[in-house]
């Protein structure tokens, strides 16, 4: 063997793999510098629009698509529930009404999930939504993996609305339920600051707007199906009045209320 000669290919081959690992490095470095850049851009931008939003969710990163059926409640299903009519007529939906109103604190949620799990089928798998004083309604939605699963009606997705008299007690309530969601592959999900950005170039986001709320959130595509597909959704709250849902993987707007 040349030991002269293989001393000299090793030393170019170090060198070779140096060099390599070197523009690597410089590649990786300015790449995160430009994710800065366009980060702090984009801060930038709303900030001279004097648009201020609170502290950004920085999870989660990646979610799926998730499917599942609406329940069709059978006279099985409703059997075991006490001190109620049940009306189970319009597929998928449950109505009842109680024999005698139930007394509901609209200020203590511990004891609004309470009442969910004591007289309502799969209750613990329900969230609060909202409560309504005035108009007497209380909207409890389902949850998957600790996000909400939206619906716009009782006609879609698990949405519980609660009827109170004025006393403040349960007369009646509709339900629909997905029992069993399905989840499909992985998807890289648009940052929250990337969808703020989105909502200003298409003029959803005003100057000097607050965003009050901005969470992840599950949102059906098909509604008024018996078979649900549901996206991960941005829930971004707007001045504490507009709603609008945004698909996370895709981008479009989904639903805007105002």
């Amino acid at each position: 063997m040349d030991w002269s000669k293989t001393k000299s290919l090793f030393i170019i081959t170090f060198l070779i793999l140096n060099i390599f690992l070197g523009y690597q490095l410089v590649q990786k470095r300015d790449s995160s510098q430009l994710g800065v850049i366009a980060e702090a851009s984009i801060d930038e931008k709303l900030a001279n629009e004097e648009i201020t939003f609170d502290t950004l969710p920085k999870e989660p990163r990646e979610l799926s698509y998730i499917s599942g059926k609406v329940k069709i409640f059978t006279e099985e299903d409703i059997k075991d529930l006490k001190n109620q009519d049940v009306n189970i007529e319009t597929i998928g939906v449950l109505k009842s009404e109680f024999h005698e109103p139930v007394k509901i604190s609209l200020t203590d949620q511990l004891k609004i999930q309470q009442f969910a799990r004591d007289y309502i089928i799969n209750g613990a798998d329900y969230t609060i939504w909202s409560v309504d004083e005035e108009a007497g309604v209380i909207v409890l939605v389902q949850q998957y993996q600790n996000y909400k699963v939206f619906g716009q009606s009782t006609n879609i997705s698990g949405v519980i609305y609660l009827y109170l008299n004025e006393e403040h007690e349960v007369v009646s309530y509709e339900q629909t339920l997905i029992p069993e969601f399905e989840e499909h592959e992985l998807e890289k999900l648009i940052t929250p600051l990337d969808i703020l950005d989105n909502l200003y170039n298409n003029n959803h986001l005003k100057s000097k707007s607050h965003v009050s709320k901005v969470e992840i959130v599950y949102y059906p595509l098909v509604p008024y199906s018996e078979s649900q597909l549901l996206a991960p959704a941005w829930h971004v709250v707007i001045d504490d009045q507009t709603h609008i849902y945004v698909n996370a993987i895709e981008g479009q707007i989904l639903y805007k209320t105002e």
